[in-house]
């Protein structure tokens, strides 16, 4: 009995977790399955709010290019974990953090990418899937990926590819 309490407290506090963070429309509207993935990166990714603290865990130190379309919107820098980047995609290990410019020279994190390259599951492959989500083809990069936006919110939507709000 104890230890199922233990678990439902547990699971309650990662929902409020993200219940607190989500727009009161998005949570009517959102998958429970969905709702306890974006509590769970949200909890393994609090940390690398801070980039100092991503790069100390893995991420690169090197700034890559912010990433925009004058039409959609940003995706922000893509910081790729290599060693991450293998046939599994792991709700709690994401192979890329999303910053995004927010003034003075710092970034925030806005959002994470999963990325499983071609070399590793083919294009022809059945798609692979992470938050409920069959992952999307990007051919010119040759990989399957998906993006979640667990930090900032997106009006395209929680897995659009890009943000009216971020700006480069």
């Amino acid at each position: 009995m104890r230890f199922r309490r233990t678990v439902v407290l547990v699971s309650g506090a990662l929902l409020l977790a993200v219940c607190s963070a989500a727009p009161a429309a998005a949570l009517t509207t959102m998958d429970p399955a969905v709702a306890r993935d974006l509590a769970l990166v949200r909890a393994a990714t609090a940390p690398f709010k801070d980039l100092a603290k991503a790069q100390a865990a893995g991420y690169p130190t090197a700034t890559p290019p912010c990433l925009s379309d004058p039409m959609q919107g940003g995706m922000g820098h893509h910081y790729v974990d290599r060693a991450k980047v293998d046939s599994l995609v792991d709700v709690e290990h994401p192979e890329i953090l999303l910053y995004a410019p927010a003034g003075e020279g710092k970034s925030k994190l806005v959002a994470v990418e999963y990325i499983i390259p071609y070399r590793i599951l083919p294009k022809e492959s059945t798609a692979p899937t992470i938050f409920g989500q069959a992952m999307k083809q990007s051919d010119g990069l040759k990989l399957w990926y998906l993006h979640v936006w667990a930090w900032e919110e997106n009006s395209a939507g929680l897995f659009a590819d890009w943000n009216p709000a971020v700006k480069c």
